[in-house]
């Protein structure tokens, strides 16, 4: 009996194309800034800050209000959103439909990784709620990297993981849903399939995506792995 092809090493992103937690990082983001007297709107998040992790998105929302943040405030802002988001998210967290079955899937035929500018902690919570945790061979979070997303550095570290773990990492395909996603991702030389649950897909395509899908349960291995027909 012919066994089934392997498929290529998938890297996702979390935020946005796993779990839907995006009104959560607002409402963590609006609540720490609220002390100091800065108001976020939801428009503002989702145009200029949606792609940014923690530290890229409190330094540009700063210096947009005028401010020349230093690097210790903006650590002091991360550490406290880092509570309100698991305060948040225990009651808050939604899982796209298929987002499990497509990791455990794309897990039995090739090594699965993250690449996200969310914290470590909060990948690992709700990978644990997801139930697939053990899916997941590497996890590349915002501790990881000193640039978040557009620059390529989280996903040239996700290429060195693959390597690492005997993948080949230049068939890799890369799912997003953040114009920054995509760029850095398509910097770092990989395949990237997109899910339109946070932009328009023309935008999405407009950023260099080599496939593009409205909803996550959309995504099939043909889909994901560049086959033709």
């Amino acid at each position: 009996m012919l066994s089934e092809p392997p498929v290529r090493p998938t890297i996702f992103d979390f935020n946005g194309v796993l779990v839907d937690d995006e009104d959560v990082h607002f409402a963590s983001f609006a609540e720490a800034l609220a002390p100091l007297g800065l108001s976020l709107t939801r428009e503002d998040y989702d145009e200029r800050y949606l792609g940014f992790d923690d530290a890229g998105a409190f330094d540009a929302i700063l210096r947009d209000a005028g401010r020349a943040p230093a690097e210790a405030e903006v650590a002091r802002l991360v550490d406290a959103k880092k509570p309100i988001y698991m305060r948040r998210i225990a009651t808050d967290l939604v899982i796209f439909d298929g987002a499990a079955e497509l990791v455990r899937s794309r897990a039995a035929g090739g090594v699965v990784g993250i690449v996200s500018g969310a914290l470590r902690h909060e990948i690992e919570h709700c990978l644990g709620v997801m139930g697939v945790r053990d899916a997941v061979a590497f996890i590349v979070s915002a501790e990881d990297t000193q640039r978040c997303k557009p620059d390529p550095e989280g996903y040239r570290l996700g290429v060195a993981a693959l390597r690492a773990a005997g993948a080949p990492a230049a068939e890799a395909v890369v799912v997003e849903d953040s114009i920054a996603g995509v760029e850095s991702a398509k910097a770092a030389g990989l395949r990237c399939v997109s899910v339109g649950h946070s932009y328009p897909l023309e935008r999405l395509r407009g950023a260099g995506a080599d496939a593009a899908v409205a909803h996550l349960r959309e995504l099939t291995d043909a889909i994901l792995d560049g086959e033709p027909g």
